[in-house]
């Protein structure tokens, strides 16, 4: 047996070929994604020289995105999951050829770039939620811990370089060139994904797809693990959104715009030291109670930036953020794919998502509300203490979370109710 350590583990890549294939395809996919978020509203701040513009074509593509988790979900549990990625793969890189051929015409249409930031969101969201529903299957529910960090460490790196690599092919050969290579990039991914086996979910009766939805949210709100690892990640959302007071907070401190830049980027810090270093979380006999502590330290930090007067410190708290951050997400994915029947991955896991990209939108508009009426030291203060108090009330209610342990395996017989 090989001896335990904190950082960590990359055998699946070597042994497990099917995992290798979903990372690669993951990795080229965030890449893709990411010059997307770049490509589009470049794009359309030089046609039109609009911000309101550019701010449709982003929201567009958050309505796709958000549609494709839930709808992706449902059928991740009513289809065979290896022909859903190959489909929503192959239709998200048509859509980064077309825009590829939009931006290198002599006239590109806007309406064109509205619609296709639409289609990309959605059916990339779309391949993403069976991606993630095929993890357990694929990797086994021991190595959920392994197969968790590793796809982790794919986002955070997309996260950090998939922007940059936009940027400079946009600034040396154009948008279009762009969106070429992002169009490459995704519809190689159907190389190593062809060799996947097939997947098809557990059987079950034929439902209407919002009914099978709505049995996909009751199950995470009967749940006592499931439904308190999702409130405890909306919080985790929430908080998230305090990168908006960046700007007011680096004035505060009296930074200037490289120590901004450095405030961006200490999160990612954070989260990738957490990444690599996350070997000892597949030991723990209590994730659950981890959670609770990660999640807490995470929103004591954002708070104690209200008591600082220097960057240094600030920077530091920062870094301590995007690393227990970054262990909780870990265990939220852990907790979440071990107690989930089969029949309700895909469901599950794009509900969770969905909650992560609403959770961001309500901590920005109550982070933003509360920055009327108080400072930034103060408004920071006093949102990383109300979700850390949030969060020590829900840890008393949720005996079935400070309790949950990853021994045993889901059972799909057993009743919804019932406490894994």
């Amino acid at each position: 047996m090989a001896k335990p350590s904190i950082f960590l583990d990359f055998s699946l890549l070597k042994n497990n070929p099917s995992f290798r294939a979903i990372f690669c395809a993951r990795m080229l996919s965030v890449f893709a994604l990411g010059m997307l978020a770049v490509g589009v509203p470049v794009q359309i701040q030089a046609m039109t020289g609009s911000t309101l513009q550019v701010g449709v074509a982003v929201m567009l593509d958050g309505v796709g995105m958000f549609i494709g988790l839930l709808l992706g979900g449902v059928l991740a549990d009513r289809y065979d999951r290896r022909k859903l990625i190959l489909f929503a793969r192959g239709t998200c890189g048509i859509g980064f050829v077309l825009l590829s051929l939009n931006a290198f015409s002599l006239a590109p249409s806007l309406l064109a770039l509205y619609f296709l930031a639409f289609w990309d969101g959605f059916f990339g969201a779309l391949g993403m939620t069976a991606l993630m529903a095929v993890i357990p299957l694929i990797v086994g529910r021991e190595h959920l811990a392994e197969a968790g960090a590793l796809s982790m460490l794919t986002v955070r790196l997309g996260a950090i370089l998939s922007p940059a690599i936009g940027g400079m092919i946009i600034v040396a050969a154009g948008v279009g060139w762009a969106f070429a290579v992002a169009a490459i990039g995704t519809l190689a991914t159907l190389i190593p994904l062809v060799r996947l086996p097939a997947m098809k979910p557990e059987q079950q009766e034929p439902e209407h797809p919002l009914r099978a939805l709505a049995s996909g949210i009751q199950f995470v709100c009967q749940h006592k693990v499931v439904g308190a690892v999702v409130l405890v990640g909306l919080l985790l959302s929430m908080v998230g959104a305090v990168r908006i007071l960046f700007p007011a907070l680096a004035l505060t401190l009296h930074a200037d715009a490289s120590a901004l830049g450095l405030m961006y980027s200490a999160v990612p810090l954070g989260a990738m030291i957490g990444a690599f270093t996350s070997g000892w979380v597949r030991q723990l006999a209590r994730p659950g109670r981890v959670l609770i502590g990660c999640a807490l330290l995470a929103f004591a930090c954002i708070a104690s930036l209200g008591f600082y007067s220097h960057l240094l410190p600030a920077l530091l708290a920062l870094v301590c953020y995007g690393y227990s951050n970054a262990i909780a997400s870990l265990l939220q994915f852990m907790l979440t794919q071990h107690h989930t029947p089969d029949a309700l991955l895909g469901r599950v896991n794009s509900l969770g998502t969905a909650q992560d990209v609403t959770g961001d939108s309500l901590g920005a508009l109550g982070l933003g509300a509360l920055a009327r009426v108080l400072a930034p030291l103060s408004s920071v203060l006093w949102f990383g203490g109300l979700a850390a108090g949030l969060l020590v009330l829900l840890a008393l209610a949720a005996r079935g979370l400070r309790t949950a342990r990853l021994g045993d395996q889901p059972d799909a017989s057993r009743p919804a109710t019932a406490d894994a």
